[in-house]
């Protein structure tokens, strides 16, 4: 088996910005796996939120010799985004192999088009408002806040989508005693969900809080390791292929989730068509999904994902799987 692995940059087609910081590009691994027949193709984005880089993603990855198969490379690499990407090939490969779409060889229904969020920049209210006005024809937007200034830019984007359901991402950004002075402020907006309120490892205190609005963990939730943390904390968990380390792990955690009560939503990176291609299989069914990465991109892969009215649609073979 060759392995190839290549740092790749797709610019924006404007600046993301978070209440961490913003940038103007995605920068990416990309993994290609050669028998000498097939090829599989593999993404992931190195995040520094989880001590990753793409300096250390890519030597994790050269550092394999001797790629069997998923499962054994489950048990030789720790779930984040290194394990994705090389996971992701060899879903593609082994599709390749077999003459089949990977939903095949999962046993899946033939997957269809998901409606996606479509994530809003932080700006000043007067901008995100005129965001929001602009894709007020969008069934979902997802904003992001975590800031002192968080209701008037919320209360702006109601303002310019006034019958849009919207989706907050405070990415840690919040204590209790903010989330708790919010809460009713976010059901009177008639925001659908909330992700990630408080800093994982201070969400505890979520304990007993009323949840009026449903509260998805994100940088609390990695793989099914972390579901025994999240009782009575979270009503939903955002599965998302870079924290899993690959599809392999996250169709199990999906699982798991269901099985226990938790609530779906399939979300990303900002990276771009090809690590999107294996999530929108993830994504079928889900509570909800946030797979616009491509969206945001001034450039794409040769062969990107389709978005229109019905939403992300499942990649061709060209792509992926």
């Amino acid at each position: 088996m060759n392995l190839e692995v290549t740092q790749d940059t797709f610019a924006l087609a404007r600046a993301f910005v978070i209440a961490r910081g913003s940038r103007t590009a995605a920068h990416v691994v990309t993994v290609k796996l050669t028998d000498g027949a097939f090829s599989g193709w593999g993404e992931c984005l190195p995040y520094a939120r989880y001590d990753e880089s793409l300096d250390s993603v890519m030597q994790k990855i050269e550092a394999l010799d001797d790629i069997k198969d998923r499962r054994a490379l489950q048990e030789r690499m720790p779930a984040g985004a290194a394990r994705n990407a090389v996971d992701c090939a060899l879903w593609d490969l082994e599709a390749k192999r077999a003459g089949k779409r990977v939903w095949d060889l999962i046993g899946m229904a033939v997957p269809g088009p998901e409606i996606t969020a479509y994530s809003l920049s932080l700006e000043s209210p007067e901008v995100m408002r005129e965001q929001a006005a602009k894709n007020a024809f969008r069934p979902l937007l997802k904003i992001k806040l975590g800031t002192p200034d968080d209701m008037p830019r919320l209360e702006a984007v109601r303002a310019g989508a006034p019958d849009t359901r919207i989706i907050v991402d405070a990415n840690e950004g919040w204590s209790a005693e903010v989330y708790a002075d919010l809460a009713p402020h976010l059901q009177k907006l008639g925001v659908a969900l909330v992700e990630q309120p408080l800093p994982a490892g201070q969400d505890d205190a979520l304990l007993g809080l009323p949840r009026p609005v449903p509260i998805c963990a994100d940088e609390s939730c990695h793989d099914r390791a972390s579901l025994p943390d999240l009782r009575g904390k979270y009503d939903m968990i955002n599965i998302k292929l870079d924290k899993t380390g690959g599809l392999t792990e996250a169709l199990e955690l999906k699982s798991a989730a269901m099985a226990e009560g938790f609530g779906i939503m399939i979300g990303c990176m900002v990276s771009t068509s090809l690590s999107m291609a294996p999530a929108t299989l993830l994504a079928q069914g889900a509570d909800f999904v946030d797979l616009d990465a491509p969206m945001l991109l001034a450039e794409d892969r040769e062969t990107p994902l389709v978005y229109d009215a019905r939403g992300v649609h499942p990649p061709n073979e060209e792509l992926w799987g």
